[in-house]
């Protein structure tokens, strides 16, 4: 596997031969996580696509090619977190934490913490840290352009003291997504493994995001939709390009384009907060205590 920077612009035919590798994809059921399953599959991987909702996964699953299997998973939920990492007794070379939500309404997940920061960031915690110990390349979770503009309050992530803005929550949850990406590679680095975290993400695509911004914004989405925002085969590519190319631990993609909206896949930067290791650490803490799970390496 190797790095194409500083060559001609990555694309998804440049994606090499994934034959004997298996890739965990949460949220594959569906827009980008669904996409990046079919370029993988296509390329010889098996993927396990880990879903909230099996049947419906199984239908929008029908046409992949290669190998594919389909088990439940709820993001939202610790328990199913729980099962599925007990479920999955073999090595995976590839976890991508695609899954989650955005600018849904003041909620809480099955253990109680606010939907975005719970599903978005906890869950995918939880996760990988079941999962470390039998992963064997690297971690790849999706963060936003939206961390840019989050601010990270560890001693209010429910939004409990705050005025609740869908929008700032889900921002958060992005940030949280990026410093658990830092401390992450730190932790690796210091325990000696050769496994690797990255983060990318897809820029402006046309995912099934938008649903819950209310009818107004939606249709104001859609439209912007078609003349802006790529699609979600172009969305996937630099999580693809996190997935497979020779990068550094810590390593952020996005699309080369104007603004990180649309392009194809290359290293990008990330807001102040984001670099922020003291942040990070933070987080990593906070998240242990909430999940009760821990780094499982050194």
């Amino acid at each position: 596997m190797t790095s194409s920077l500083g060559a001609a612009p990555w694309a998804a035919e440049n994606l090499p031969a994934q034959t004997g590798r298996t890739v965990i994809i949460t949220g594959a059921g569906g827009g980008i996580g669904l996409e990046t399953a079919r370029a993988l599959a296509g390329a010889g991987a098996h993927v396990v696509m880990a879903v909230r909702d099996v049947p419906r996964a199984r239908r929008a699953a029908a046409d992949l090619p290669g190998s594919t299997e389909l088990l439940p998973l709820d993001l939202a939920d610790l328990a199913s977190v729980r099962r599925f990492a007990a479920s999955f007794d073999r090595p995976a070379d590839i976890l991508i934490n695609n899954a989650g939500v955005a600018n849904v309404p003041r909620g809480r997940t099955a253990d109680g913490f606010e939907t975005h920061f719970g599903t978005n960031h906890l869950g995918h915690f939880a996760l990988t840290n079941l999962l470390l110990p039998r992963i064997t390349d690297r971690v790849v979770t999706i963060s936003s352009n939206a961390h840019r503009h989050a601010t990270l309050d560890l001693s209010d992530p429910g939004w409990e003291r705050r005025r609740y803005r869908a929008s700032a929550a889900y921002g958060q949850s992005k940030l949280a997504n990026l410093l658990f990406t830092l401390e992450l590679q730190r932790r690796l680095t210091r325990a000696g493994s050769a496994v690797r975290a990255l983060a990318a993400h897809p820029g402006a695509a046309r995912t099934g995001l938008n649903r819950h911004l209310g009818p107004v914004m939606s249709l104001v989405a859609t439209a912007a939709g078609r003349l802006m925002m790529q699609s979600e085969a172009a969305g996937c590519l630099p999580t693809l390009f996190a997935a497979t190319q020779d990068l550094a631990g810590a390593s952020y993609v996005g699309p080369d384009g104007r603004g990180e909206r649309r392009g194809r896949p290359t290293l990008v930067g990330r807001g102040a907060a984001a670099r922020d290791e003291v942040l990070a650490a933070g987080l990593w803490e906070l998240s242990e205590r909430l999940t009760d799970t821990a780094f499982p390496l050194g």
